[in-house]
């Protein structure tokens, strides 16, 4: 039976989705996802914190009298192997969403991501330059499985994409991101940061653990659609996809041997193919599916209006994930990390962004539910300009502090701490809408893979500050961060002049 987040299926005694017992309201089996969410997330943002500082760490770019023992490179490379990395781990949720929805389904591909990522963070612990990229790797490896399908999950707990509960259900397992991402700084870059960068990652090993244990023991909590495969590949297609991808993977051998072997070879010879691959695969994907003729009309126009908030999204991104590159360094060397005589490590900024989530989300919920039930609640075409906007404004504060600290002043942490939480206000306006909105407007044929297309948005945003990076730009510069600034408030001013376009195309989407 396919499996379909465009339609809900008739209630079925046996589901858990209809059954009594309930989390905050929703489907027992939100609670497990929840959790396991919340100890992915836990590691792998753990493990962000630590990235770039440990990247610089015992180089000419880290804070004098910081840990050594990092791998001393230099703070631009730092930041578009974190850029790269990020838009990697999003990239990867395509195939991931593939994976569910041909080979293994949604459930399974969850198990098997989660042993993947605690299998990569393993490796992170053991010191050394191979080891640290094998691990890397890994962790994205398994993100990307994991990201898609544990999000189809979710939308398989309610009864279509009508449902009331559909939009608080998403927010609330966003909350569950966010609780892991707060707590994750504050042990695994405190460790990391302060005594050991390898025992920090190992720690991050240990939290997905735990969260794949939970998983395993509540699988009976979520909807047996979980379990099924939509759409199976057939042994001719299995066969077909081997083959290209053994084709793929010589072809990419046999160039990097020559660049290697004539000497040539830079970090940039990885870095920038991967940047223009991110940019290239959301084109074609969102391509391939809108000429798709076994698509309805409905379905076809639907993934026309999707293409707005896609474009929307990957500015969005584009700023927003600087959070760990170019915010982080700034935390690290020019805000002060003494407040009131209390010395914190840096990475503890990493944690303010899902403080101020948990803090405001169930309020954003609960003014969602009450204006939908006046039927006032905003379209989410006004929701996503007015993140566009919001974000657009946060690099235009960051602007502020960071031509204070140009003299080498150390600027005040409420400077990140405020401009986090304008970010943070259009994150939730943003990403949980967002999440809600792919499931809704889906073509049957590609639920879980339109997943992941909604997270291809972060790859195309985070590559495009990688090939910014590798070409030159200073994202320290104050031009440099006012021009983004500019592109994401005129992007929401965009989307808000051609809003009842855009609601047309959505059909019975709101």
């Amino acid at each position: 039976m396919a499996s379909s987040l465009t339609k809900g299926a008739a209630p079925q005694e046996t589901t858990p989705a209809s059954s009594g017992k309930t989390f905050l309201g929703h489907p027992s089996g939100l609670a497990i996802l929840f959790m396991t969410e919340m100890w992915e997330r836990f590691s792998y943002y753990g493990m962000r914190a630590l990235l770039v500082v440990y990247l610089i760490a015992g180089g000419p770019d880290a804070k004098p009298g910081s840990q050594g023992g990092g791998l001393a490179m230099p703070e631009a490379t730092s930041v578009a192997i974190y850029s790269v990395y990020v838009a990697m781990v999003y990239l990867l949720a395509m195939p991931g969403g593939w994976f569910g929805d041909r080979v293994w389904g949604p459930r399974k591909t969850v198990a098997i991501a989660a042993s993947v990522i605690m299998a990569g963070h393993l490796v992170l612990a053991i010191p050394g330059k191979p080891t640290f990229f094998v691990g890397l790797a890994l962790v994205a490896m398994g993100s990307g499985l994991l990201k898609a399908n544990i999000s189809t999950m979710v939308g398989h707990l309610y009864d279509g994409p009508k449902d009331p509960r559909r939009d608080g259900g998403f927010t609330l397992f966003y909350i569950g991101i966010n609780v892991g991402a707060f707590a994750a700084p504050l042990v695994i870059g405190t460790v990391g940061q302060k005594y050991n960068w390898h025992l920090g990652f190992a720690i991050a090993a240990i939290g997905m653990g735990i969260g794949l244990i939970i998983f395993l023991l509540g699988t009976r909590h979520l909807n047996a659609k979980s379990s099924q495969v939509p759409t199976p590949l057939t042994v001719a297609e299995r066969n077909s996809w081997l083959k290209k991808g053994l084709i793929w993977l010589a072809i990419a051998a046999v160039f990097y041997g020559i660049v290697i072997g004539t000497g040539v070879y830079t970090i940039n010879w990885a870095l920038v193919p991967i940047a223009l691959l991110g940019l290239f695969i959301p084109i074609f994907v969102l391509a391939r599916i809108k000429r798709d003729k076994e698509l309805t009309e409905t379905e076809q126009t639907k993934v026309s209006g999707y293409i707005w908030f896609f474009i929307a999204a990957a500015v969005f991104w584009m700023i927003f994930d600087q959070g760990g590159s170019t915010m982080s360094t700034f935390a690290e060397k020019k805000t002060a990390d003494n407040v009131f005589g209390f010395d914190f490590p840096s990475t503890w900024f990493q944690s303010v962004n899902s403080l101020w989530v948990v803090a405001l989300a169930p309020v954003f919920a609960a003014v969602w539910l009450a204006l939908a039930r006046r039927n006032r609640e905003p379209s989410t075409t006004v929701k996503f300009a007015g993140a566009m906007v919001l974000v657009g404004l946060s690099f235009v504060v960051f602007a502020l502090p960071m031509s204070m600290a140009s003299d080498g002043t150390k600027v005040s942490p409420m400077w990140l701490i405020a401009i986090y939480g304008i970010q943070t206000v259009g994150e939730l306006c943003l990403s949980p809408v967002g999440l809600s909105l792919t499931t809704k407007m889906a073509p049957a044929k590609y639920a879980s893979q339109m997943m992941g297309v909604w997270f291809l948005a972060v790859t195309a945003g985070d590559c495009v500050m990688t090939l910014l990076i590798t070409a030159g730009a200073d994202l320290n510069g104050i031009g440099v961060m006012l021009g983004q600034a500019a592109a994401a408030i005129l992007a929401g001013i965009g989307i808000w002049l051609n809003r009842k376009k855009i609601i047309g195309l959505m059909g019975d989407v709101r």
